[in-house]
């Protein structure tokens, strides 16, 4: 399941909604809907983001939210190392085949690496 899926997934239960009525309001079928929330299928496309968005009725910060997990929910990820350093290269590659064996609490902690190198890079205060 990918980050947007899971959070679709949930705003559906929590409004007590359910996968076919979605679908249908939204003119995709319920398998590829049921797809979208598994992570089977890519990214939405902006038109239906928007779709979705609009038929929860989210605005501001949630709809950003969803935006921001629509973004981080390619279930297959391709890393372009050209030019960069054989170690980089080679960290790429590493995680690609330790990633489906690693912990959450493991996966939280390289995130959390991930994050303080951005706030280094952004400067004082990002």
């Amino acid at each position: 399941m990918t980050p947007f899926g899971e959070r679709v997934r949930a705003m559906r239960a929590e409004r007590g909604l359910t996968l076919k009525d979605m679908a249908d309001a939204l003119g995709v079928s319920s398998a590829y809907l049921s797809a979208l929330e598994h992570g089977k299928r890519g990214r939405p496309s902006w038109p239906l983001l928007q779709a979705i968005i609009q038929y929860f009725n989210v605005i501001w910060d949630e709809a950003d939210e969803l935006q921001r997990l629509a973004e981080l929910s390619a279930p297959r990820s391709v890393i372009d190392t050209a030019g960069l350093s054989p170690q980089a290269t080679a960290f790429a590659n590493r995680l690609a085949g330790e990633i489906a064996h690693l912990s959450e609490d493991e996966i939280g902690a390289l995130d959390a690496v991930l994050d303080a190198a951005r706030r280094r890079r952004s400067g004082p205060g990002a």
